[in-house]
């Protein structure tokens, strides 16, 4: 890809998602461009979820963790993953986190595989 290319992909890309401090390799702009362009049609809205446990050790004994991890294509193009867990003495608790950067989006990716 000549640079003309690359600049021009990278200025659409830049328009939706936080591109700032990101070196990007060409096939990194390539699919972040294929990923803006495709956004509405492929991924807006859909949903993944992965469920999870474990049994662990603490002071008061063995305890066993439920986790749900999910993923949503939000309404504007970014990803929202949400993280929760029970635990069979009662604690519960989970945090949620929005990516809207390139690197960022790219690493989702990559962690998917």
């Amino acid at each position: 890809m000549d640079q003309k290319e690359k600049k021009e992909k990278k200025n659409l890309i830049s328009k939706h998602l936080d591109t700032s401090n990101s070196r990007l390799k060409d096939e990194e702009v390539d699919f972040l461009h294929d990923f803006v362009i495709n956004y509405d049609d492929e991924y807006k809205g859909k949903s993944k979820t992965k469920k999870s446990s474990y049994d662990g050790w603490s002071s008061d004994g063995k305890y066993t963790r439920w986790e749900e991890e999910t993923s949503t294509f939000t309404e504007d193009i970014g990803i929202r993953e949400e993280y929760k867990y029970h635990d069979d003495d009662g604690q519960s608790g989970g945090n949620t986190k929005e990516i809207k950067d390139a690197r960022g989006i790219i690493n989702w990716f990559k962690k998917q595989k």
